[in-house]
Parts: structure tokens; sequence; C-alpha cells
């Protein structure tokens, strides 16, 4: 099953990185351009979200024409972990330049955060933990949902992820004060080893130096103080709009 799963995301990424990019329309919600493409190769067609550089609102805080590698980050960081949470995603040339190409995930648009129920939100604690690491300040109600056919949890739109500083804004507040699970530790402790091996080289051509250094501190923190932190007090927590 493994080796099965690791052809089909191999055909995946050979796709989109190599096939043709055809524009099929543009989301309209949101502050930087994103459009619904079709990627054609050899034979195959997937539906993907390409987000060009250049679409991409100028932020005081963030490095211009950053967001888009910073998806690509995002990507790797989820496969290090083993939680596969971020679609495939690729840096790669598109019609309207450099950008961001990510795997379409075919979801109901009206179940997200604020109407899981109960027991979905309990499914959350990787994204919560993925969040802190990455130090997310935009993860969104619908920045997290659950595949049409398989029910398989996803996270998406991690363009304001890794900045040096502390930046986290999310909804997901529900495990303050609670100990991280084993089994999340155990994949964060792999993740560390791999931020001393081959990731930052890796990680380069999308993040800054100090940025990478920071990801590398905020994994150890995390593991030297395994708890769900609770919402800062002296600035805003949550992103805005909230959905």
């Amino acid at each position: 099953m493994y080796s099965e799963q690791c052809s089909v995301n191999g055909k995946l990424r050979q796709t989109l990185e190599n096939g043709e990019i055809s524009l099929q329309g543009q989301f309209i919600l949101g502050s930087n351009y994103t459009f619904l493409v079709t990627v054609h190769h050899a034979g195959q067609e997937i539906p993907a979200v390409y987000k060009p550089m250049r679409g991409e609102r100028p932020l005081w805080d963030f490095p211009e024409a950053s967001l888009a590698g910073r998806e690509a980050a995002a990507y790797l960081v989820s496969q290090a972990l083993g939680w596969g949470l971020v679609p495939l995603t690729v840096l790669r040339d598109g019609p309207l330049g450099p950008g961001s190409l990510q795997q379409f995930i075919e979801y109901d648009p009206n179940v997200h955060y604020f109407t899981f129920p109960p027991a979905d939100r309990l499914r959350l604690r990787p994204v919560a933990l993925f969040d802190l690491l990455v130090n997310n300040a935009d993860r969104k109600g619908s920045h997290v949902l659950f595949e049409k056919r398989t029910r398989r949890l996803f996270a998406i739109d991690h363009g304001l992820c890794f900045h040096a500083e502390d930046k986290l804004r999310t909804v997901i507040w529900d495990f303050a004060g609670e100990a991280v699970p084993p089994e999340l530790l155990a994949a964060l402790e792999t993740f560390r080893g791999a931020l001393d091996l081959g990731l930052p080289a890796a990680l380069q051509p999308y993040l800054q130096p100090d940025e990478i250094a920071a990801l590398h501190a905020r994994a150890g923190a995390l593991l030297a103080n395994p708890i769900f932190p609770h919402p800062p007090e002296d600035r805003r927590s949550f992103p805005y709009p909230p959905l």
C-alpha cells in the first residue's frame, strides 16, 4: 500500500511539475490572486490551485513575492512530519509567471471549522501543532477541510507562515492547556532530526536563513514544553476574517 501510494504521489508530482497549465477560473475571495487550473501531462489531467507571485498583495511584515514559496515549504514540512496534511505543492512557472501549484482537494465549502461536529474538531490536533511549528499567521476556519471522497483531513493556504517572529493567528484554540499526544511528539522528534540533516537544504529555496533557524527553535521549544498554548493576551490571536 505504501509503495502504491508513493507511485501515485510520484505521478502526481510529475504532472504538477511538468504539465501544461490551463486556467479555468479565479477564486474571488481572498487578498491574493488564486486560480483554479487543470494540469495536463502524459495523458493525465488533474485540477490544481495556482497562486502566481505577481498576484500577491504586498505586506509590511513578509518579504515581497515570498508567499508562493512558503506554500511549497509548508508541504515539505508536512511530509517530513509524516502527517500528509498539506496537498502536494510545487513552485514553478505558470501562465502568469512563477507561483505555487497545489493539488486541488474536492471538498464541501459549507463544511469547515465552524460547522465541524465535535468528533471532527477532535481530529484537528495535528493541524494545531503544525500551525505552532510553522508559525501560521492566517489559520482561518475555511483552511481546514475534509476531502469528499475519503474524509481525509487537509490543511491549505500557508502563504503566511514561517516568519522568524511570533505571528501565530489561528481559530483553532480547542486544545489550549492540553498535553501534546505522544504520537505527535514522536513525529516532531523525527522532524527535528530531519532539520539536523538534509531538510534545511530543501527549504532554502523558499525561506530565509533566519526563518529556517526559527523553525528549528520552535521544534525544540515544543519538544521541551509539549503543551498546546493558550491564546496570547498581548496581541490578536485569530485571523480576520476568521473564515
